[in-house]
């Protein structure tokens, strides 16, 4: 079994489901009290926060390139970058190690055509949502993404990081984003991508209006089949 190296902490709530998810599955498969082989570096977040909110993409990913470099030399054979918005420097995080990264949108992106659903709706982040570097790897990948209004990002945006990453859960949160997963179905979407690893915590897919890809699951279990691979 390979060593999966976790750069968490962005947030400490979602990099649980990334732990509980992969061992779950490694249990699942191989039974007994079978777990994984996980290492990981847990960053200070609100360092990393006031990174994006500055517009410091450079300092950010030299951040993740040196908790990734840390992974590695503890014994790391492949790494997840437990969040969605941070692989905006998923190509700096790579450079500086000699092991794999397993990127979380080329998952999803495989996941998405595995049920031939090409045109799809996005939740994350305002950066997730509006710089593009999401919705551009996914067009390469030949998966058209769709976006909620710029005040659905916003008030999107403002739960993610106000009540989400605190693990404050609240309905009326819930219905806000069922409304804004209605209008992306009004415009054509297949099925939409929580695409934000906390998301999961508050929208399940009985949820939704939408058949529902959380990419912090589908990253998780990529993982797996990685670690798992002769």
């Amino acid at each position: 079994m390979k060593t999966i190296g976790i750069i968490g902490g962005m947030s400490p709530e979602s990099t649980v489901l990334y732990y509980q998810i992969i061992n779950r599955e490694i249990n699942r498969l191989l039974g007994g009290n079978h777990n994984a082989e996980i290492v990981m570096h847990s960053v200070d977040f609100e360092r990393i926060a006031a990174m994006q909110r500055s517009g410091d993409w450079v300092g950010a990913g030299q951040a993740l390139a040196d908790s990734a470099r840390k992974l590695q030399n503890i014994g790391a054979d492949v790494l997840l970058l437990a969040t969605n918005t941070m692989h905006k420097v998923a190509d700096d995080i790579q450079a500086a190690v000699d092991i794999p990264l397993l990127h979380l949108i080329d998952a999803t992106a495989s996941a998405l055509k595995a049920e031939n659903m090409r045109t799809v709706g996005l939740l994350g982040t305002r950066f997730t949502m509006s710089d593009g570097f999401y919705s551009r790897r996914m067009q390469s990948l030949g998966i058209e993404i769709l976006v909620p209004s710029e005040t659905q990002q916003g008030e999107i945006h403002r739960i993610i990081f106000e009540e989400l990453c605190r693990n404050r859960i609240l309905p009326e949160a819930k219905a806000y984003y069922v409304e804004a997963i209605e209008a992306l179905k009004a415009q054509g979407a297949q099925a939409v991508i929580l695409g934000c690893t906390e998301i999961g915590l508050l929208i399940q897919p009985e949820d939704s209006p939408l058949p529902v890809f959380d990419s912090a699951e589908i990253h998780a279990r990529a993982a797996v089949d990685f670690a798992l691979q002769n």
